[in-house]
């Protein structure tokens, strides 16, 4: 990561924005000099096209873009060149009745890749493809490493090559890596394109929703894709130890497409065995001094992987106070802290911890979310304040040192779930740490919990981890089956309740 990064923002193009989008297409094609795009190219596009051109903001400045068209599949099938497919320019081409959304530019500041950003942009694409009802995307891309090897390889074999991985190219192997295939070399496609010989290779991805009879498409993601670590204690020589091993298991979730990564609480205990020639209270608020790196790193971790993390717990030093609190970490950069409100008995006289005061629910591009810490779990009213203030997903990052503290645990979240008519998933640690006093042992089964009615599994349980083993657990939830619970389930929790009667409130804001 280049710099400290406050925020990410993926959204439509603006004509304001003109000045920056030029400023960082020139730093980005530095090899084509002059290759811009006019502000009155950018116009027209904004008129014809709204909503196919995107930018990427990084703490409000424009470092990125995706500008596209449609057009017509048999323009497509067509030999053509970049002159040709945007009417030279004019974007004459562009036909709103069409079938294929066609890139006709992406590119990334230079100081700002190696964040996964170029991937943002393509999976908008591909929603805007799937909200359109659009065939495919498709579009042209240069291959600027083919002009290295143009005396020894055809076009064709340097192709093959890459995607064999035999060789790297920093336009096609990404392409490739974001499930594109290829379609044709295309010779002559763009004038000046020196480095790729002025070849191009036509790249194409099908949507799989495509359907011939238009119909309307529901443009808020309904299933979210939940990622829990059931993360396993181990001696950790150093703090970079344990960054190492949040950023597999990020990379793992991430890598299965999911929306959010949930870590235990306390997963980062393995650090105290530096201190346990101290006493208890002092070992964990030297833990605590590590907090805020983490909860750095895991925004970097957030932005690179795109994915909202939720870090599971840590200790948290506030004027002299400890709090056990985490973090949610949004993949647009900005990250929000939660705190255990209520504290074990353990907590505080072992640790000397107090509890938090803050009830919230917490905003995110999933829809909105709950967080409670362990021991919060078994406090109903908590819950049934975020879900008065419309919650559909709660998170429970837990740490139990035996079963029947877990089976505490396991049965209110299942609770939680059916009278509140929410998700809830729980994750905690496994394993033993014999050099960390009052975390010597742990006990723990990951899962996520449903409503109980007939569009959710019987029993309540979505998935359950293996106990006991680490491992991670990834589970859809659809939201839409929560909204028709909400109106026509078995039961009607939320909208029976005798409020005429009784009624739940916080006496603090």
């Amino acid at each position: 990561m280049q710099a400290h990064i406050n925020k990410v923002e993926l959204r439509n193009l603006k004509y304001d924005d003109y000045k920056e989008l030029k400023k960082s297409m020139v730093e980005s094609y530095p090899e084509m000099v002059g290759s811009y795009w006019r502000e009155h190219q950018i116009e027209k596009l904004l008129s014809i096209f709204p909503e196919g051109q995107l930018v990427i903001l990084v703490d409000d400045k424009v470092v990125g873009s995706a500008l596209s068209l449609i057009v017509d599949e048999s323009v497509v099938d067509k030999n053509h060149n970049y002159s040709d497919i945007t009417g030279n320019y004019s974007f004459s081409t562009h036909n709103q009745n069409g079938d294929v959304l066609y890139g006709i530019d992406v590119f990334i500041h230079p100081n700002y890749r190696g964040l996964r950003l170029g991937r943002r942009l393509y999976d908008a694409r591909k929603e805007l493809c799937e909200q359109l009802n659009l065939k495919a995307i498709v579009f042209a891309g240069r291959i600027p490493n083919y002009g290295q090897h143009a005396q020894e390889l055809t076009p064709k074999d340097y192709i093959e090559k890459v995607k064999r991985k035999e060789l790297h190219d920093p336009v096609l192997s990404f392409q490739l890596s974001n499930d594109f295939h290829v379609i044709r070399v295309m010779k002559n496609y763009l004038e000046g394109d020196a480095d790729s010989k002025e070849f191009a290779v036509l790249l194409e991805w099908n949507n799989i929703y495509f359907d011939e009879s238009p119909r309307l498409i529901n443009l808020e993601k309904s299933v979210i894709r939940l990622g829990l670590v059931q993360w396993q204690m181990r001696q950790l020589n150093n703090l970079e130890a344990l960054f190492e091993q949040c950023e597999f298991f990020v990379d793992v979730v991430s890598g299965y497409g999911s929306d959010f990564a949930l870590f235990p609480e306390l997963f980062a205990a393995p650090l105290m065995a530096d201190y346990n020639h101290l006493s208890e209270a002092e070992a964990i608020r030297e833990l605590a001094k590590h907090s805020d790196p983490i909860r750095k790193r895991f925004q970097e971790l957030a932005i690179s992987y795109n994915i909202n993390i939720i870090t599971g717990s840590m200790p948290y030093l506030e004027d002299g106070t400890l709090y056990n609190v985490g973090f949610l970490c949004k993949r647009d950069g900005t990250s929000e802290m939660y705190s255990k409100i209520h504290v074990t008995p353990n907590e505080v006289q072992h640790w000397g911890m107090t509890g938090g005061s803050t009830i919230k629910t917490f905003d995110t591009d999933c829809g909105k979310i709950g967080i409670m810490i362990c021991y919060d779990v078994e406090f109903p009213e908590l819950s049934r304040l975020m879900a008065d203030e419309g919650m559909n997903i709660l998170f429970v990052p837990f740490l139990t040192d035996t079963q029947n503290a877990y089976t505490r645990v396991k049965h209110c979240a299942q609770a939680r779930a059916i009278e509140n008519e929410c998700y809830v998933a729980i994750a905690g640690c496994v394993g033993n740490l014999p050099k960390v006093n009052n975390m010597d042992i742990q006990y723990a089964q990951s899962a996520v919990f449903t409503p109980s009615d007939f569009a959710f599994p019987s029993n309540g349980i979505k998935a359950e981890a293996t106990p006991n083993t680490e491992m991670t657990l990834i589970v859809d939830v659809d939201l839409n089956l929560l909204k028709e619970l909400h109106e026509h389930g078995s039961v009607r929790i939320l909208k029976d309740r005798r409020t005429d009667l009784y009624d739940i409130k916080k006496i603090k804001p």
